[in-house]
């Protein structure tokens, strides 16, 4: 797992990092990570498994629908792409 270290941190930040994670009840070093996850992880992210449900859900498509679908599809192989 990576390990970060974080340089050039004030005194009065590592102090407040120090009581807001005993007033979680965690180590310092556990609620860092926390704080970081939620900063660069955050709750409401669009999430793309859960949009595509959705979006299935609201297409509401009968299994008959989904077989025509199927059937319609064009299943000739696509070109590969070329660099020149």
């Amino acid at each position: 797992m990576p390990a970060v270290t974080i340089r050039n941190l004030s005194d009065e930040t590592h102090r407040a990092l120090r009581v807001l994670a005993t007033h979680h009840g965690r180590s310092t070093e556990a609620d860092i990570r926390d704080i970081i996850e939620v900063a660069v992880r955050p709750p409401e992210r669009v999430k793309l498994g859960s949009l595509l449900m959705a979006i299935d859900r609201a297409a509401e498509l009968s299994d008959s629908d989904v077989d025509a679908l199927q059937k319609s599809r064009d299943k000739t192989p696509a070109e590969p792409m070329t660099f020149k």
